[in-house]
C-alpha cells in the first residue's frame, strides 16, 4: 500500500459533519449549511458540498432536503444547531438538542469551607 492510497483511504473514512459556516459582512451575518470533514475548522472555508443557507436578518432557512437525507444516511453527523433546524423543518424526526452550555451545580458554603 503506497502512501497516496493510504491517505485516500483515510480521507474516505473520515467523519463528515453538516454544520453552519458564517458568510456575509460584519454585523450582517448569514450562514451556509455545508458538508465538511470534522477535522476542518469552522473558519477554514473547506467544504465538500453546500447543502443550504440561513439568513439571520430575514429568518429565511433553505435546505436541499434530498442531499441532506442522502448524506445523513451515509453516516454524516449534524451539529446541534443544524439538527434543531432540520427537526423544525421536519427533514429529520426526533427531539431538539440543547445547544446552550451546561452550568455546573453550585456548591454550598459549608462544602467549600470543608475543602
Amino acid at each position: 500500500m503506497t502512501l497516496d492510497s493510504y491517505s485516500a483511504l483515510w480521507y474516505d473514512t473520515a467523519m463528515l459533519k453538516i454544520r453552519l459556516q458564517r458568510v456575509g459582512r460584519k454585523n450582517d451575518s448569514a450562514f451556509r449549511v455545508v458538508l465538511t470533514d470534522s477535522k476542518n475548522s469552522t473558519k477554514s472555508g473547506k467544504f465538500k458540498e453546500i447543502l443550504g443557507s440561513y439568513n439571520l436578518k430575514s429568518g429565511e432557512v433553505i435546505f436541499k432536503k434530498d442531499r441532506i437525507s442522502y448524506w445523513i444516511s451515509n453516516g454524516a453527523q449534524t451539529s446541534a444547531t443544524v439538527h434543531n433546524f432540520l427537526v423544525h423543518q421536519k427533514v429529520v424526526e426526533g427531539k431538539k438538542k440543547n445547544v446552550l452550555s451546561k452550568k455546573s451545580p453550585t456548591k454550598a458554603r459549608k462544602e467549600l469551607k470543608k475543602a
